[in-house]
């Protein structure tokens, strides 16, 4: 479980974990948290080692953690180490954590991942006169950009095993990442995940989509 922006945790983020496990036990689930920062390899290999002893095997991935920094956030003002930390938590982040998961995925009959993306990473929307993304993103929309890229690499190098990736655009959801300034709840935001997370095994693969269906790279 990472800061809320993707940052080293914090007590309180342990305690809000040990809140959503209590919350779900409590509803008759078998459910354990798994502390991870995503731009830590030491983290990501122990949560690895924790799924691993707790549950065999992993179904799902559903890589979450987001960094936003500014914005709007034109890029000639932009800061690089800032831009570095964003790509960190929001690619390298992804990267760290499906190699270290992907062992425990081989277990699964019906494998899974997810990457959260954003409909501002899609380059044909970004190129659009008529659709409004929310002003310009020098940093974090370019993040999603280079995670779409990502993510197409892995479904193509994937693609003869069951494992299906795909991206998933929640819309603008209220959370820690925008200051609950969202438009959306994290139920609504978590649909599309879901969706994408329980895909049949011949679903689509290497692809963004978000509640209504496919969006445009």
């Amino acid at each position: 479980m990472p800061g809320p922006y993707g940052g080293p945790r914090r007590p309180a983020d342990r305690e809000r974990g040990a809140q959503a496990v209590a919350a779900l036990c409590a509803r008759g689930m078998d459910a354990f948290a798994v502390p991870l920062d995503v731009t830590d390899d030491a983290d990501v290999r122990a949560a690895a080692r924790l799924v691993e002893e707790r549950a065999g095997r992993l179904d799902v991935l559903v890589n979450n953690a987001g960094a936003a920094g500014g914005w709007p956030d034109e890029p000639t003002s932009l800061d690089p180490a800032a831009l570095l930390r964003l790509v960190d938590t929001n690619v390298v982040g992804v990267v760290r954590v499906t190699n270290a998961m992907l062992p425990l995925l081989r277990r699964s009959a019906h494998p899974r991942i997810v990457n959260q993306s954003s409909h501002v990473g899609s380059l044909t929307l970004q190129t659009d006169p008529d659709t409004d993304l929310g002003g310009i993103s020098g940093g974090y929309a370019p993040t999603k950009t280079f995670l779409n890229a990502v993510t197409v690499q892995y479904a193509a190098e994937l693609r003869s095993t069951p494992i299906l990736v795909n991206n998933a655009c929640p819309g603008y959801v209220a959370t820690d990442l925008n200051g609950f300034s969202g438009t959306r709840t994290a139920e609504e935001g978590a649909r599309v995940a879901i969706r994408l997370a329980t895909l049949p095994d011949d679903g689509p693969t290497g692809g963004l989509f978000d509640d209504e269906g496919p969006v445009p790279w």
